[in-house]
């Protein structure tokens, strides 16, 4: 089986210009890789945030306060590749990305988009300019490929981080990430990878 495989990375950062209208920065190496799938997952809501108390109010009776639970917030997992993302992430002290709907979108629009185009330039998408509009922070990031072998999600994980562009989105700064698979009619399978 030949296998051709070619993938790229990009990341963008929202910084502030002298005229207060935000402007975006974004590289974009190419890197040789091969890459492969994911599963559909749910969105995630944020939870609230609570009010702070008012520095006027005051203290409730040491009696009546009710004892502070706290609870670990739920990380959804969305896609087989999120999983291997966290676990790599996991070993070298970071903290997990979470499942972004909003992300989602995006990578479903750039690995269809990717699978009718074919692997022909431009290799990458908007995908970090229109990460930035999901407003999860003021970075964005995507790694996008593809494999004729089909959806594979250990060996897309594999050279990602054997990618040092790849790499360093996913150990990037970020909080949320959303994957998506397309599979062209002649087999080969496109993924994007939206990191916010």
């Amino acid at each position: 089986m030949l296998v051709a495989v070619v993938s790229t990375a990009t990341a963008a950062t929202l910084r502030p210009t002298q005229h207060s209208a935000p402007s975006i920065t974004a590289s974009k190496p190419s890197v040789a890789l091969v890459f492969q799938g994911s599963r559909a997952g749910e969105g995630l809501r944020p939870s609230p945030v609570p009010s702070p108390i008012p520095a006027s109010a005051p203290a409730p009776p040491a009696s009546a306060a009710a004892p502070v639970r706290t609870v670990a917030p739920t990380l959804v997992i969305g896609s087989t590749a999120q999983a291997l993302i966290n676990r790599d992430r996991a070993a070298a002290g970071l903290g997990p990305l979470n499942w972004s709907s909003c992300l989602r979108s995006v990578a479903v629009s750039n690995a269809v988009r990717l699978s009718r185009q074919g692997w022909v330039p431009p290799y990458h998408t908007n995908g970090p300019s229109l990460d930035l509009g999901c407003h999860l922070g003021n970075r964005a990031g995507e790694n996008v490929g593809y494999w004729s072998g089909g959806i594979n999600d250990s060996q897309l994980n594999t050279m990602f981080m054997n990618s040092a562009e790849h790499r360093a989105n996913i150990m990037g700064p970020y909080h949320w990430v959303a994957t998506a698979w397309a599979v062209a009619a002649n087999g080969y399978a496109y993924i994007a990878v939206e990191f916010g």
